[in-house]
């Protein structure tokens, strides 16, 4: 994710070490201090985003949970009417919906792990932003008391020969894509005793439904 990317390269920054080297250190802290008040909002509002989504794949699975239950029933029912070619649909029909909700679980992981580690990052900002702050605010009073104690000085304060190099490398936007392949295959031997194990598993469950009815 290029934003995390963008953060990480914030956090990564040697505050003191860009002070050393900056030829206007309070210009270049006053901007430093800005592109990370930028990417703090954009953090968050990905947070809220992918918090969103979480809950939304769990509602798709509790969705799809409930629709294998139901199709549970209405096998019973067609059981209980001694139809059951019915029942095997519906018991075909349950299955798919355990597989959806399944995936969903899958995704769901994916999802929790990339909300903690927007928070992480969204916290770890939050702390390097405090130390910018504060290092901005140190250099704004040795400015002042530079001032006070020459105020014949002078000294011109020219844009940093660096802060060019700093900005590009604090703003780059490197497009990085999160892709979810589904591969496409024909039905293969293993497909085919996929299909075999899901029709045993179907006759396994009619079989217990016969059992549970006749009982």
């Amino acid at each position: 994710m290029a934003l995390l990317e963008r953060v990480a390269s914030l956090l990564r920054a040697n505050l003191n070490d860009m002070i050393e080297r900056a030829e206007d250190p309070l210009k270049m802290m006053n901007q430093v201090v800005l592109d990370m008040e930028n990417q703090l909002l954009q953090v968050k509002t990905q947070v809220a985003i992918a918090i969103a989504d979480h809950h939304l794949l769990e509602k798709k699975r509790a969705e799809n949970l409930a629709k294998e239950a139901d199709w549970v029933r209405k096998a019973e029912m067609a059981v209980g009417r001694e139809d059951e070619e019915l029942a095997r649909a519906a018991l075909a029909r349950s299955l798919a919906s355990r597989e959806m909700a399944n995936s969903f679980d899958e995704q769901l992981a994916d999802q929790r792990a990339q909300v903690e580690n927007l928070k992480s990052a969204l916290h770890k900002l939050e702390s390097k932003l405090g130390e910018a702050r504060t290092q901005s605010d140190l250099l704004k009073a040795q400015h002042r008391r530079a001032r006070a104690a020459n105020k014949a000085a002078d000294a011109q304060i020219s844009t940093p020969a660096g802060l060019d190099r700093v900005r590009e490398k604090v703003e780059r936007d490197a497009s990085i894509g999160i892709a979810r392949n589904e591969p496409l295959t024909g039905e293969d031997v293993e497909e085919r005793f996929a299909k075999l194990e899901k029709q045993e598993e179907i006759d396994r469950l009619l079989a217990d439904l016969k059992s549970k009815r006749s009982a």
